[in-house]
């Protein structure tokens, strides 16, 4: 826990603002979450959860990887080259708008296998959000690149935030239901991304800016489609419980099994928050220095989150019915059989930043694809026989799963430094395999 106190004095606070920016953002979700319960039911929950992430899935398919590979750009070897911004730009409109076309063209899919509640107008309403999301994500990931994590943490609480008062809005001008629901969530994107990039430019990042370079597209597209599998697999996760549970269970226990998801994960904050904060710093150093300074992180990344593990735990049962009323009494144990898989979450955090830090989003991925293994073949096997519960069990071994195997990838990266370089550098990582 000393080196984790010690990167929260050294970083004048910032991992600590990036912590109290993802906490921000959750108690706005499950604000959200439960404003939609309490209109819409469980139900209702399950079409907000299913919209909320299946676009912005796949405008980061369609965009290469593009969010998670602009850090490493922006802060580590090119992060002079003034071609980068205009080539982010164009990146992030190409692969939005290719994302959209793809999701409009399979609207008729998309209604009848994962929103068959939702009218075809709506559907195509949320095939937006591939572009609105995107553009999020993106501007996100050029203020954390771009040395501005206040910014970052401002799009983070606002991505979540700002669907409140966008819902209040509509139920006040009569707008109810899904199309409330699909509608506030367009809305808060655009708010949140014409901010965030108007801040960047305000902030300088266009400055000088050069047209576009293809090659530098591929480097980042390259890049990026190795992160992006790791990306991917991470939200299917996370996610492909949810289009699982609907196919198989109903959006009733969808909905259930989203709200106990959404409780577990909040132990995933110190994580995510040490993957934000240490992914630009591992960037700028050599691989050898980034190793033994994660090395140095991980025992009090593991404490922390697993002393939040614990708490939640603890405290399922009567957080999850308070909050979101009796008809989500079932979700206590799904919330609780998800935490246990989630202990190690911050060991995780600390390599992930490492890995995309060194230049090596491959190897998270793999780490991701073996989790993803894991879920696919619990989830088929016991959802149909346990339901939520089921779900739950497959996520917990996958967490896992996972976390074990970056442990590995960390130790074979650092075996294979030259151990003269473990010390003292701070110069980038040119390495890019």
């Amino acid at each position: 826990m000393r080196a984790i106190r010690e990167l929260a004095r050294q970083s004048s606070g910032v991992l600590l603002a990036n912590v109290g920016a993802r906490v921000a953002a959750l108690v706005s979700l499950a604000l959200a979450t439960a404003l939609v319960a309490w209109t819409g039911g469980p139900a209702a929950v399950g079409v907000y959860a299913l919209v909320r992430v299946l676009p912005g899935l796949v405008g980061v398919i369609m965009s290469s990887g593009l969010p998670g590979a602009l850090t490493y750009f922006l802060a580590g070897p090119t992060r002079e080259d003034r071609r980068l911004p205009m080539t982010i730009v164009a990146m992030a409109l190409i692969g939005g708008l290719l994302g959209t076309a793809l999701w409009c063209a399979a609207s008729p899919l998309l209604g009848a296998a994962l929103f068959p509640d939702l009218s075809t107008p709506l559907v195509l309403l949320a095939g937006a959000t591939v572009l609105t999301q995107l553009l999020v994500a993106t501007a996100k990931s050029c203020s954390q690149g771009s040395d501005d994590l206040p910014g970052a943490n401002l799009v983070i609480v606002n991505e979540e935030l700002l669907f409140l008062p966008a819902y209040g809005l509509l139920w006040v001008g009569a707008v109810h239901g899904d199309a409330a629901t699909v509608t506030a969530l367009l809305a808060a994107d655009v708010a949140t991304f014409v901010w965030a990039w108007l801040r960047l430019a305000k902030r300088g990042f266009f400055r000088a800016a050069a047209r576009p370079s293809p090659a530098l597209a591929r480097r980042v597209a390259a890049y990026g489609m190795r992160g992006q599998v790791g990306g991917v697999m991470t939200l299917l996760n996370l996610r492909l419980d949810f289009i699982l549970l609907q196919l198989l269970a109903g959006p009733a226990v969808l909905g259930v099994y989203a709200i106990a998801s959404k409780f577990a994960e909040l132990v995933k904050v110190p994580g995510m928050a040490l993957t934000y904060v240490l992914y630009p710093r591992f960037a700028r150093q050599v691989t050898g220095a980034a190793a033994a300074d994660a090395r140095r992180l991980m025992p009090g990344a593991t404490l922390l989150t697993t002393g939040v593990a614990v708490a939640l735990l603890a405290t399922a049962g009567i957080v999850i019915p308070a909050l979101y009323g009796a008809a989500f009494e079932a979700a206590v144990i799904p919330a609780q059989v998800i935490l246990l898989g989630l202990t190690l979450d911050g060991l995780g955090g600390v390599i992930t930043g490492f890995l995309y830090g060194a230049g090596r989003p491959g190897l998270n991925s793999w780490a991701m694809a073996a989790g993803l293994a894991v879920t696919v073949a619990l989830d088929v096997i016991l959802i149909p026989h346990y339901g939520a519960t089921g779900a739950a069990a497959a996520s917990a071994v996958a967490y896992v799963t996972s976390t074990l195997a970056l442990i590995w990838f960390y130790w074979w990266v650092g075996r294979a430094v030259p151990a003269s370089t473990w010390e003292g550098s701070t110069v980038p990582s040119a390495d890019t395999r």
